[in-house]
């Protein structure tokens, strides 16, 4: 008798810490690849932006993306194959970076967050070349609130 006993209190304490979790808790799918969690199924472009350079202007584009299924954003790129740097996606209660190497064709995304009832945006900063050839290009979409 006194085992069931603890076990319920126990089983009591449990369901009461879950329902004091706060309601901006994180997500199963917070910083995690949205193609691999399958979640870029469902996506769709929600906002995009030039990335430039001051040296070369347009140098790749920079989009927010959306998915309906798992209610989480995250920032793509396309770039030059040759590109290297960082894609950034924020919401209004955290933010995620994803740093990426020059490859893949160009295109890059980062992890996600989930976003729904909040702002996102996403932000990109690239670089190429070396030494006094090296270039520099940044683009930040505008903000999306669901």
């Amino acid at each position: 008798m006194r085992i069931r006993t603890v076990a319920t209190a126990l089983a009591v304490a449990g369901v009461t810490l879950v329902a004091a979790a706060p309601a901006n808790a994180q997500s199963y799918y917070d910083h995690k690849d949205p193609y691999r969690t399958g979640c870029g199924n469902t996506a769709r472009v929600v906002k995009k932006a030039d990335i430039t350079s001051r040296a070369n202007g347009t140098v790749g584009t920079v989009k927010l993306m959306w998915s309906s299924r798992c209610k989480t954003n995250w920032t793509e790129i396309s770039v030059s194959s040759t590109a290297r740097g960082s894609v950034r996606v924020y919401t209004n209660r955290s933010s995620d970076t994803f740093r990426f190497k020059a490859g893949n064709h160009g295109r890059h995304w980062g992890n996600m967050l989930r976003a729904p009832g909040v702002c996102a945006w996403g932000a990109a900063s690239i670089q190429w070349g070396t030494g006094a050839g090296g270039q520099n290009g940044a683009g930040v979409t505008a903000k999306a609130c669901r």
